[in-house]
């Protein structure tokens, strides 16, 4: 995400300063993303330039953020030496504590989110539980992080749709909202959501988190490291994208969709391939249960090992590709500034931008219908400026701010008391 993990500190040299700026730049576009789905969100772009910028950003921004997550943790906990540093006993209780802190108030601030959001479905709660069920795995070595990562991301979809097969909900979707806190049977049901029907259930958004840790504990400021990612990021997006494409398009796997939902498209006026477009378009976080075909498919939250595997790929290697142009010089560095600029302080944005929406909503209700590609762009750039200006004047976002302020000193306390 951004310092809403890990604060960037000062840097010591101008390496290091260029290679924080690049992880913020990567920051900067998943936040950026984000928004361009939001506020289109409600008025689809349609074709042209606007349609290509929202088909490149749905989904894919929401899991560049969750990687950028588990990038963070593994910062947050001493990053490549943090490993020798927990062997020595030197920290573990102290980073524990620190993570556990923020990832409660990432719940809380999710769900305050949750109670205003006028569309956006706000992905900080999940978030919250899935840095709480990070902390085992921790201190774990990259290859080893990878490769729960690459387990969880083969078995936790096809386990997500033999449960949701026998669980008869017509609930899928959505976070954890304040009446969700009011009963035990709502607050079941939010478990529910966020362990395996929501938007971005623990089921299938795990592995984006263990990827990130992994490449948190990485030397990335050597250009070996960058370059191993943006290959392995590359051939992860070909192999997730293109065996779906293989799945669908080649083995039969179109066909057996159309059978599956062929006796449904009469209800709905549709053929048999559209209701299949329609449906393997874009998801609410999960794959279809009519038929284990839907698994083959690579739609946007669909969830599927292909959606998992292939959207990894893509966030790694725009990671990689930050990083790298971070030390290409003045040109490159004129360019990422202002993505920078918006990563650090990416938390704050992205609460800015949905208490922003539920303003304009409450004042003027058709105002995303109006000019949608207009105010995109507006939200985007004053995103962007305010984050230069803020950065410029005062440091550390709001948001950021209170993360860092209350984890660290929630950090001290616990090894003391240890």
């Amino acid at each position: 995400m951004t310092e809403t993990m890990v604060p960037p500190a000062t840097s010591r040299d101008a390496r290091q300063d260029r290679r924080l700026r690049g992880l913020d730049a990567a920051r900067g576009l998943a936040v950026i993303g984000m928004i361009v789905v939001h506020v289109s969100g409600g008025a689809p772009l349609g074709g042209g330039l606007g349609g290509t910028v929202f088909g490149i950003a749905e989904g894919r921004s929401a899991i560049l953020f969750a990687v950028l997550a588990g990038v963070s943790l593994g910062l947050l906990s001493g990053g490549r030496r943090g490993l020798a540093e927990h062997r020595a006993g030197t920290r573990e209780q102290r980073d524990r504590t620190r993570i556990a802190v923020r990832a409660v108030l990432l719940f809380v601030l999710g769900v305050a989110l949750a109670a205003i959001s006028s569309g956006p479905i706000v992905i900080l709660s999940y978030y919250a539980v899935l840095f709480a069920l990070a902390l085992p795995l921790l201190w774990l070595r990259p290859g080893a992080l990878l490769a729960w990562a690459a387990g969880w991301a083969l078995v936790g979809p096809q386990v997500s749709f033999l449960l949701r097969t026998k669980i008869h909900t017509d609930e899928l979707g959505g976070t954890v909202a304040p009446v969700d806190l009011t009963s035990w049977g709502a607050a079941g049901d939010a478990v529910l959501r966020l362990l395996l029907t929501g938007t971005y259930p623990v089921a299938t958004w795990m592995p984006f988190v263990l990827a990130g840790l992994a490449i948190g504990r990485l030397d990335l400021r050597s250009a070996a490291v960058r370059a191993r990612l943006a290959i392995g990021g590359v051939a992860a997006a070909v192999l997730g994208y293109g065996g779906s494409w293989l799945a669908v398009d080649v083995l039969g796997g179109r066909e057996a969709l159309i059978a599956a939902v062929a006796p449904l498209a009469p209800q709905v006026h549709l053929s048999p391939e559209q209701l299949v477009e329609l449906t393997t378009s874009s998801s609410m976080g999960t794959s279809g249960t009519l038929t284990p075909a839907y698994l083959l498919v690579d739609a946007p939250h669909s969830g599927t090992t292909f959606e998992v595997i292939g959207s990894t790929g893509v966030a790694v290697a725009v990671l990689a590709l930050c990083l790298m142009l971070a030390e290409r010089g003045r040109v490159t560095a004129a360019v990422e500034w202002p993505l920078a600029a918006a990563g650090a302080m990416a938390a704050t944005i992205y609460a800015g931008h949905i208490a922003v929406m539920a303003l304009l909503t409450a004042a003027v209700p058709s105002w995303q219908q109006q000019q949608p590609w207009l105010a995109t762009v507006l939200f985007v750039v004053v995103a962007i400026l305010l984050a230069l200006a803020w950065r410029r004047l005062i440091g550390r976002g709001p948001v950021e701010w209170v993360l860092h302020t209350v984890s660290t000193r929630a950090g001290r306390s616990g090894r003391d008391q240890g």
